[in-house]
């Protein structure tokens, strides 16, 4: 088996980590990036992720192969099954500090373009468009640099975090 044959390392760092959040105690989550593949309660996720509780409390048959991670648990009280493949894993950390490892995003699936998009799709296109973020340093070195836009009011936008110092 060359290096282009190799498994992927994804499924034996992802039961790495796990072992070690549970041996340390720590509660370990996983963070998946959701498509059609991944089997999971829809109404839990936002921004096509899902953060999801995998500790021995939280789940029943927990199984981390190297195709699938697949679990049995309860949402809201309702028991469900869950199936996510290995490559749709984008992170395992310990909720209780963050350490952990995130690994490269799946590419997105290809998109099946219609022949002329809708016009609602082409306001939602240019609605993303108002929410282009610019990265600034904050030392003093960047206080010459340009004030961002500040982007309008959405009423009901993602929420965001503000570092304070």
């Amino acid at each position: 088996m060359n290096a282009q044959e190799a498994s992927s390392t994804r499924p034996y760092l992802i039961r790495a980590l796990y072992e070690w959040c549970t041996d340390n105690g720590f509660t370990p989550y996983v963070a998946v990036s959701v498509d059609d593949t991944v089997q999971v309660p829809r109404e839990f996720v936002k921004d096509g992720e899902i953060v999801l509780n995998v500790s021995f409390d939280a789940t029943s048959g927990l199984n981390i192969g190297n195709e699938f991670l697949e679990f049995k648990a309860r949402f809201g009280g309702v028991p469900r099954e869950i199936s996510v493949p290995i490559e749709r894993v984008i992170a395992i950390y310990a909720r209780e500090n963050g350490q952990g490892m995130a690994f490269p995003a799946p590419p997105p699936a290809a998109p099946q373009a219609p022949a002329e998009p809708p016009p609602a799709a082409v306001a939602v296109e240019s609605a993303s468009e108002d929410r282009v973020v610019q990265l600034v340093p904050t030392d003093a070195g960047g206080a010459d640099l340009p004030e961002p836009p500040k982007p309008a009011p959405s009423g009901g936008g993602r929420p965001a975090l503000k570092r304070v110092k």
